[in-house]
């Protein structure tokens, strides 16, 4: 009996290995979830994984320690619109013109992203993905940009560049758009409360809702944009922090972080943690105050990095940027080499199983084998940026040189970020064909690039205004109609 008793227990293991490793083999080829969140506006140093100490950050810690830290990840553009366009399409936004913030005006159809981009979550679509865009849009606000006409099944949020955190008023002027209703799909929506924790409860829902489906999110929230503003009882933890402004801007990010929490608490609740490849990022870095804007900070910090959002110089592109994916990313890692936002999409894309070779063809990496240790080494040969149409640039080696002209010199710079990570120490006299070799490669890159299509908010709403005031009748303007007479006064 003894004989058929061990040769029986030898069957069970047999068969529960053969088991244990169907289930790995059906969970490595299993397509994941994919999440990508990005925060507006926050400052490098504003969380705990890269070293803050006065703003408690414990789920984005979690996620960083869950999977990779990406210690020089950038974005494509130094503010909001154009990042999130080369995010999402996956190619520099500067080969379709969109190089600047795109004004809200619902009624203009062309101004917003090319349509012929093909975003990627489109490509994720095709793959068989339910995909869900929530919060902060930015890429033209009339209905041909709308997420749910750009690759989306699900859309909640607001279509400009940013929004009042507690109220809605429909009787200002829209201008940006700050004060505007939200929409859900195509329908006017609102929200209670306290604006990032209900697009935070949203998200967790929309992981409730699809949790049998492979489906890809695009949390995009506004915070810690302006205005500054948050709950006083999340301001009232953070009163150790002096100073008014980066107590608020602190209490945002804790808020932001919860919420970031009950998404991630909703994945695991189903059981879905494990296959869900999420990316977190910033649209760029935190603004900082400058002689020319004295009140432009917002509280955040850039440590060690110089300038802020707007900049070409590290402390504008140089961003928190995340990932974890515990069914395939060990714990506790970090990458060194420069990766940056455009290897998302080919990342998602590619994991997907989704099409990359539709057109336009993106151009970012799959970082896919690097993270598993199949590859070795620096995934770019080189990053590029470009501001107004060229006259700002910057271009960054594998190697870690960083040739770069911003608003803020008056002529061209070059720094060595190894030894150098606060660019403080201009090393082009030393190294001219250095510099030289460099800019080849970025007059290279910008062979492919057209010029900016897009004209910049102010600048458009002047125009628009005086169109407006054009076309009132001459009658209308005889008969003294109050507002007429002022606005025709006033031009």
């Amino acid at each position: 009996m003894g004989i058929y008793k061990t040769f029986y227990t030898k069957l069970v293991a047999l068969f529960a290995c053969v088991f244990c490793g169907l289930e790995v083999c059906l969970a490595a080829t299993t397509k994941p979830n994919i999440i990508v969140i990005m925060a507006d506006d926050m400052g490098y140093a504003d969380a705990g994984f890269t070293g803050s100490q006065d703003i408690k950050t414990p789920n984005l810690d979690e996620i960083a320690a869950s999977g990779m830290v990406f210690k020089q990840g950038y974005v494509t553009h130094p503010y909001c619109g154009p990042s999130r366009a080369g995010l999402l399409s996956g190619r520099y936004q500067h080969r379709f013109g969109f190089e600047t913030n795109p004004a809200y005006d619902p009624a203009n159809s062309v101004m917003g992203i090319d349509p012929d981009e093909k975003l990627f979550p489109e490509r994720l679509k095709e793959a068989g993905y339910v995909t869900g865009c929530i919060g902060k849009w930015h890429l033209g606000a009339a209905e041909e940009f709308n997420p749910i006409n750009r690759g989306f099944n699900y859309f909640y949020g607001f279509l400009g560049g940013g929004h009042d955190y507690f109220r809605i008023d429909l009787t200002k002027a829209v201008k940006e758009g700050y004060l505007q209703g939200l929409i859900r799909n195509n329908q006017p929506a609102d929200f209670k409360g306290y604006l990032t924790t209900a697009l935070s409860g949203d998200a967790a829902e929309f992981v409730e809702t699809n949790k049998n489906n492979p489906f890809f999110l695009y949390l995009a929230y506004n915070a810690p944009h302006a205005p500054q503003q948050a709950p006083d009882e999340d301001v009232a933890r953070y009163a150790h922090i002096p100073d008014k402004k980066r107590r608020i801007y602190a209490a945002m990010v804790d808020v932001m972080d919860r919420g970031i929490g009950d998404v991630v608490a909703a994945l695991e609740k189903h059981g879905i943690r494990e296959n869900t490849l999420l990316f977190f990022l910033s649209d760029n870095g935190g603004p900082q105050s400058s002689p020319g804007k004295p009140t432009n900070w917002n509280g955040s910090s850039n440590t060690p990095f110089r300038g802020g959002k707007g900049n070409m110089y590290d402390g504008g592109v140089h961003v928190p940027f995340i990932l974890s994916w515990p069914a395939r990313i060990a714990r506790g890692q970090t990458f060194e080499a420069p990766v940056h936002a455009l290897d998302i999409a080919a990342t998602a894309v590619g994991v997907a199983g989704a099409d990359t070779s539709a057109e336009p063809i993106m151009e970012g990496v799959d970082l896919t084998p690097y993270l598993t240790g199949q590859k070795k080494g620096a995934p770019h040969d080189a990053l590029f940026w470009r501001g107004s149409d060229g006259r700002f640039w910057s271009v960054l080696d594998s190697n870690g040189t960083k040739h770069v002209q911003d608003k803020d010199s008056s002529s061209p710079q070059l720094f060595h970020l190894p030894n150098d990570i606060s660019e403080a120490h201009d090393v082009l006299d030393d190294f001219p064909d250095e510099a030289r070799e460099l800019y080849k490669k970025w007059s290279l890159w910008n062979k492919s690039n057209v010029p900016c299509r897009l004209l910049t908010y102010t600048y458009y709403h002047e125009i628009r205004d005086d169109f407006f005031r054009d076309a009132v009748p001459k009658a209308a303007k005889q008969s003294g109609f109050p507002s007429v007479t002022k606005s025709i006064d006033k031009k």
